[in-house]
This record gives structure tokens, sequence and C-alpha cells, in this order.
């Protein structure tokens, strides 16, 4: 029977840190420290990528790098985005074990995935330092994936879909059709249909919604609803092959699609 051997998590926004909030306040205090201005929205746009990229990415937007350009009379170099790297990591090393609260329900559902004899991977935009203060922080509050895999030793993270390999190989999954990536950024999204496996979005707690659960509980219904469809429908266009509201969802959307790979 052909059937859903192995789950690869991301890490923040998905399984801990709801809403994504650890980057990104570290992205905005690294670039505010050389006078740019970033907005949140665009700290959480590359969201996903390695850090070292996603500050890239930032250089590489017009309205950012225009801004550069108007300070410093010249575009961005490798040396800038070092530098930025640097600030970032001091910024959200300081922070960092903070925002390792697993995210409502996860641990349940991981539970109930694996007496189903599922395995548990991950990958993340994180580096293998990081993770080295997130891993044993989270498993402190309860949430213990099967693996971790991190693009330092790789030839790239995110959209590339190395990390899912890796944790494949590791893990000793027998086939890319029976892995699901779920993921909370477009980035995840991209990754997954990269390695050519099922691909899951996540809107509550995402990157892309991009609020806290306290924001989440006092919005109105009406606004709620249509900015959950707004990060439904940027996951869909990204080419995810299901969005769900939350991981609650995961173990009867599994057992769908054991049936649909059983039916074709």
């Amino acid at each position: 029977m052909k059937k859903i051997e192995c789950v690869i998590m991301d890490w923040a926004g998905t399984a801990i840190d709801y809403g994504c909030f650890a980057p990104v306040s570290a992205f905005i205090k690294s670039f505010e420290t050389i006078g740019i201005r970033i907005t949140a929205e665009e700290a959480r746009r590359p969201m996903g990528l390695n850090k070292r990229d996603h500050i890239r990415a930032l250089f590489e937007m017009e309205r950012i790098g225009n801004a550069f350009f108007e300070k410093y009379g010249r575009k961005y170099t490798e040396k800038d985005v070092d530098g930025r790297y640097s600030e970032f990591q001091r910024l959200l090393f300081a922070t960092l074990k903070e925002y390792t609260t697993p995210i409502s329900d996860v641990i349940e559902t991981i539970d109930v995935l694996r007496k189903k004899g599922i395995k548990i991977g991950s990958t993340t935009g994180y580096t293998s330092e990081m993770m080295d203060v997130v891993i044993p922080a989270a498993a402190e509050k309860g949430y213990r994936p099967d693996h971790c895999v991190t693009a330092d030793e790789l030839p790239g993270g995110r959209p590339y879909p190395y990390m899912i390999y890796k944790n494949m190989c590791d893990l000793a999954v027998s086939s890319r059709f029976f892995v699901l990536k779920y993921g909370d950024t477009i980035s995840d999204i991209k990754e997954g249909l990269n390695a050519g496996v099922w691909t899951v979005g996540v809107i509550l707690g995402s990157n892309e919604l991009g609020l806290t659960e306290e924001e989440v509980k006092a919005l109105p219904e009406d606004e709620l609803k249509q900015r959950m469809n707004d990060v439904r429908m940027r996951m869909y266009a990204a080419g995810a092959h299901y969005v769900v509201d939350s991981i609650k969802e995961l173990p009867s959307l599994i057992d769908s699609i054991n049936l649909r790979m059983n039916n074709e």
C-alpha cells in the first residue's frame, strides 16, 4: 500500500514561533544600524531562504536598493551583505531562545502522526549554529522531530530541494512520492515542489499571515477570513498541492492523500 512515510516540517512559523517573529525583528534592526528602514512586510517577503540569501534578497528589492544607493552613492556589495548578516546574527542570537514555543496543536498532532508510523523530518532557513540553540530549547517545551537538516553543508538552501533529500537519506524514506513537506512560507512550497514531494502550506501561525496569536483572536471574523484567504491564494498560486488552516487538519489530509495515491 502506498502511503506517506515522512512529514518534513519547517520550524519558525510552522512548528514553533507563532507568526515567525524572531527573524523579522532582527532583519529590521540590522538594516536600521546602517540607516536603512525596512518594513515588516519587506522583511517577511523572502522568509524561508537561508539568512544570507534573505539579506541579499532584501538588498535586491527596488525600494531598499534605491534607499541604499541614495544614502551611500553606490550599489550594495557582498561586503554589505556580510555586514548585515553579522549584525542579524548578533541580534537574533540575543533573543532566539525566547522564540521556541511550539505552536498550538503541533505536539499533539506529531504524536498522532507517529502512531501512524510516520517519521518527522525538518528543514529550516536557520544555520546549524542557530539550530543548536533552537532544537534543545524546543525539546524542553515538548517538540522533538526525528531529524533536522540545515543548508550549511549542502549546495544550497531553499528553494533548492537538497535539505529534503538529505532528510530522506538520513531517515531512510523509500520514495519521494511518500514524503510530505509542510511549511508556512512560499519558499517552503517551492522547496517541496522542487523536491517532487507532496507540498502543504499552513496559514495560522505562519510568516505569510504575520500575526501573533493574540492579534488573530482580536481580529473581526470577516477580516481574519479575508486575510487567511489571501494567504491561501498566494500559497496555491505558488503551487501548493494543499493548504490547511492549522496542523490539526494534517492527519485527515494525509489519509486523503494515501487514498488518492492508491486509487490512481
